[in-house]
């Protein structure tokens, strides 16, 4: 038996991953043309998405680190230039990880940084003013090397980010100390050789992106559509074995395995080309592990996110189909922006499904599998008001009852929920809209995994929920303070059964009836074709 080969889970060095044998997709043709360009530029993909390791990789081509590029497109290349392999001092900022919460988190943080430098290059150092410290490291170093510095910074919003929700004063404070650091980059400009920053979001307000407007943004520039994650044809010319040993697992054919490879991890799109692109964690960690895990989403949890979510009551039925936003507001994120949605895109939990040229407008939804059942898991708990691992919240019971065709098993186990839930309140005057109770619904159902579909459009309407499985079919009208006569009549006049009439599954139509007063289930009635 082969052995495996090493799969790069969590290594974000280059060099370490080039002379250390790891697998390595080939990204170079980036590094390549950006550096010829030499012009400052500014990346936001979502986080575990391979930033760090590009950045890693301009790193070692400025420094002229030759033989770990033996074999890659861009070794040819350089070889025919004229003045091949090129060193050049780079100061590198990692901002990935630190104390950014803490009062000088920031500021130490890019103190040693500085001083990492200035000790590699035998650079005096100011510690006295951290701006005339940074200037006076690029002026030293480009004096005392003869070449240009690039500089390279990792991760910048990291910092902003672990403030936002909770510390919004250390959040505006490291956006301050930002603004006096980064604008030396604009005035020292006849020092640097390449600029280039990378991050998960893009801060409108940071000083980087107005005091720093020559920083080019190719965040959504269709010729770096795929600088980060892996493509369909780099899957499938660069992890042959990895697909096959996967397959062989599970008793998949080739086609079989790459298909699930799909649905789980594949569906990114960054931009309006539409080229989709693979979770580069994601797929890596199920060739290691041989396993379909949720593996990205595992790897952090989208804490103020959700928060954000449930403290503007964001309708989470939405997410079933796509959401617009404006160019203008997936490029630039405003924290004083109440709409989540463009945070949710560049955070990665939401993606570009399409794109309207006359109207410079796109529309948003998840991407795949993964994201969209383990962003939903997460948003659960907050809109239920309860903790997914108690007794009292057994999906269990649940998802048998969905299974067997015990349409009274759902009617008890959503009854029994709803009598635990507290509902919102405005000032003395409680609030209960059909969203509330229809949120519940659905994201209780979405946490099985079910095909579960919402405001699902026949020809003379649109069907509250929909759920599918191998052998049934539920189709529910729900009703606030409304018979369930009269929303089971709804179905029957609209036709929202039709389309599985003729389905051998067996099929339910559910009418259900919400008592704001008794902030309950109160009648549930069922007919079974």
């Amino acid at each position: 038996m082969e052995a495996p080969r090493k799969l790069p889970i969590g290594i974000q060095d280059f060099e370490k991953l080039r002379s250390e044998g790891f697998v390595y997709v080939d990204k170079t043709e980036f590094v390549y043309n950006l550096a010829q360009s030499g012009l400052p530029y500014f990346l936001s993909r979502p986080r575990r998405f391979g930033k760090s390791l590009f950045i890693s990789t301009l790193e070692a081509y400025f420094l002229g680190k030759k033989e770990l590029f033996e074999g890659l497109w861009i070794y040819d290349e350089e070889e025919k230039s004229a003045n091949p392999w090129q060193v050049y001092p780079v100061l590198k900022f990692s901002l990935a990880s630190g104390e950014f919460t803490s009062e000088n988190g920031l500021r130490s943080s890019l103190t040693d940084n500085l001083k990492r430098f200035e000790e590699k290059y035998g650079l005096p150092s100011d510690e006295n003013d951290l701006v005339s410290r940074f200037k006076n490291a690029l002026k030293n170093a480009c004096e005392k090397t003869g070449k240009k510095v690039v500089v390279l910074v990792d991760e910048y919003d990291t910092p902003l980010l672990k403030n936002i929700s909770e510390n919004e004063e250390q959040e505006k404070a490291n956006r301050a100390l930002y603004k006096g650091f980064f604008a030396t980059l604009k005035d020292y400009d006849a020092y640097l050789r390449f600029v280039f920053f990378t991050g998960v979001t893009k801060f409108s307000k940071v000083s980087i992106f107005s005091d720093l407007n020559q920083l080019q943004d190719i965040t959504l520039d269709s010729r770096f559509d795929s600088i980060c994650g892996i493509t369909q044809e780099e899957l499938e010319s660069n992890f042959v074995p990895e697909i096959k040993a996967l397959a062989d697992k599970f008793g998949l054919t080739k086609d079989e395995c790459l298909a699930e490879l799909k649905k789980r991890y594949d569906g990114y799109h960054f931009t309006n080309n539409l080229i989709d692109i693979y979770n580069p964690f994601s797929l890596i960690n199920a060739f290691s592990k041989r396993d379909f895990g949720n593996y990205w989403f595992e790897s952090g949890t989208p804490t103020f996110l959700v928060k954000k979510l449930d403290a503007i009551n964001f309708d989470a039925r939405k997410f079933e189909e796509t959401v617009k936003v404006s160019e203008a507001e997936i490029k630039d994120y405003r924290p004083e922006n109440e709409n989540p949605v463009p945070l949710l895109y560049q955070s990665g939990y939401l993606t570009i499904k399409s794109f309207n040229q006359k109207q410079r407008s796109y529309k948003l939804g998840f991407p795949n599998e993964e994201v969209k059942y383990g962003f939903l898991n997460a948003l659960a708990p907050a809109y239920l008001k309860v903790d997914n691992n108690s007794s009292y919240f057994n999906v269990d019971i649940l998802d048998d009852a969905v299974e067997e065709g015990d349409s009274d098993g759902m009617r008890d186990w959503f009854t029994s929920l709803f009598a635990l839930l507290p509902y919102p309140t405005s000032g003395d005057t409680e609030v209960l809209t059909e969203q509330n109770f229809q949120n519940v619904i659905y994201l209780s159902l979405l946490i099985l995994g079910k095909y579960v579909r919402t405001e699902v459009h026949t020809a003379k309407g649109r069907a509250d929920c929909v759920i599918e499985t191998d052998n049934f079919v539920y189709v529910f009208e729900f009703k606030k303070d409304v018979s369930a006569k009269e929303a089971l009549a709804q179905i029957e006049e609209q036709g929202y059964a039709k389309p599985y009439e003729s389905d051998k599954r067996k099929l339910f139509k559910i009418g259900v009836n919400f008592s704001s007063k008794d902030r309950n289930i109160t009648e549930w009635e069922v007919i079974e074709n």
